[in-house]
């Protein structure tokens, strides 16, 4: 693509590659790929140009479970497996058979299971009544984002579209101006080399003219004398 720098340093970019001619000539692509390769060698960042941005905050959304996990992986420490001992019902040890106390809790724990299973089993029938509506909703709800994702989809491509259609009419346009300029620059540097040609064969034609008169002078004045 090509351009022209201005005073204040920026690039005025002056190429019409909707009117422009000659991109799929052999060697085109290469020779852009050098230049573009030879500028990335010299061209070396030495600032970071998201340093005016504020340093973000990544630890904003974490958890204490998952500040915990992050801490063990970091330690490379094992995951700790799953504790299943809210889910046994252990007998009081041999020492206690007698405790009374030792007995309640077993009894306490029990009904916390058995409470724990009616609970499951109530959600699972709620579930089963009312899932499939939910999950329905769900769906529902999904194929309206995505509809609205691609409306919009829809209307950026447009714009995308219009714009582009747009560029390509003003350069086929400035480049119909340009061909009618050029055309009218051969014409006139033409024109200019026809009127020097012919001023040239007057200015011989008038030397020779004049050297023509003054032979005739110095003849007559030979015969005179």
């Amino acid at each position: 693509m090509a351009g022209t720098a201005s005073v204040a340093g920026e690039v005025f970019v002056d190429a019409l590659p909707y009117f422009d001619q000659g991109y799929d000539a052999a060697g085109v692509r290469e020779a852009a790929a050098a230049l573009v390769e030879e500028e990335t060698r010299r061209y070396r960042p030495t600032k970071n140009y998201l340093s005016y941005l504020p340093t973000p905050d990544f630890s904003a959304f974490e958890t204490e479970i998952m500040r915990n996990e992050f801490e063990r992986l970091a330690a490379r420490q094992p995951m700790e497996l799953l504790s299943m001992k809210r889910y046994e019902l252990p007998a009081p040890s041999s020492g206690q058979k007698n405790d009374i106390t030792a007995w309640q809790e077993c009894v306490n724990n029990s009904m916390a299971q058995l409470e724990h299973q009616a609970v499951r089993i109530e959600n699972l029938e709620l579930m089963s009544h009312y899932g499939t509506n939910a999950w329905k909703a769900y769906n529902d709800n999904l194929a309206f984002m995505i509809e609205m994702a691609q409306k919009e989809l829809h209307k950026f491509r447009k714009q995308i579209q219009d714009l582009n259609w747009q560029r390509k009419n003003d350069q086929l346009a400035a480049g119909a101006k340009l061909r009618e300029l050029e055309s009218n620059w051969v014409s006139l540097v033409s024109k200019n080399y026809e009127i020097e040609r012919a001023i040239v064969q007057l200015e011989n034609e008038v030397a020779q003219l004049r050297q023509q008169q003054g032979d005739e002078n110095k003849e007559n004045i030979r015969q005179d004398f």
